[in-house]
């Protein structure tokens, strides 16, 4: 699968991710937009999957920066799990434990393909410190190995002002539960 864009994607997603960037200044106190641009147009892969984060209801956005080694971190920042992400069982162990009704995909393979990791618990406890999100769906989190051998996954979603992390069999899908991603660039 060709892993570039197009001339106009690329302009239509730096315009979109400055618009979301310059709206939502309380993501990303004190840094810049054009620092972050230039690090995007360096990085056409990484671009890549910002646009397929932005294609599935992701609205990625920057939430840190690591001075250290440069990078920029986007999170998907949609208000709800990523509708283009939902009804998603946790991994293909998961999808091909399922006999019937199985769904078109994993959580864990979707989010390989599109070169993103999963957000953990602590990175989605960490976005929900941004705003209120997950408030009528649910997001898979990376799951420990050990829970995960046993046949669980976990998922987190945000009730009556709160976080909540739960556990489910990893083969469950729902069509409120997605995931979200985060993204180094």
């Amino acid at each position: 699968m060709k892993k570039e864009l197009s001339q106009q994607q690329r302009e239509e997603l730096l315009s979109t991710l400055k618009a979301r960037f310059e709206k939502n200044g309380n993501r990303h106190k004190g840094l810049d937009w054009a620092d972050v641009q230039a690090r995007l147009e360096a990085n056409p892969e990484k671009l890549w999957s910002l646009y397929e984060m932005e294609r599935t209801g992701g609205e990625p956005d920057v939430v840190g920066h690591d001075k250290k080694g440069g990078e920029y971190l986007f999170y998907d920042c949609s208000a709800e799990s990523p509708k283009g992400r939902r009804s998603l069982c946790y991994d293909r162990e998961a999808l091909d434990e399922r006999k019937e009704f199985k769904p078109e995909n994993s959580a864990i393979d979707m989010a390989n393909s599109m070169g993103i990791e999963i957000l953990t618990e602590e990175e989605y406890r960490d976005l929900q410190q941004l705003g209120n999100f997950d408030t009528k769906t649910s997001s898979w989190v990376k799951t420990p190995d050990n829970i995960r051998k046993l046949g669980g996954a976990l998922f987190c979603d945000r009730r009556y002002d709160q976080v909540f992390l739960y556990h489910n069999g990893a083969q469950s899908y729902y069509a409120a539960r997605g995931f979200r991603a985060a993204l180094r660039i």
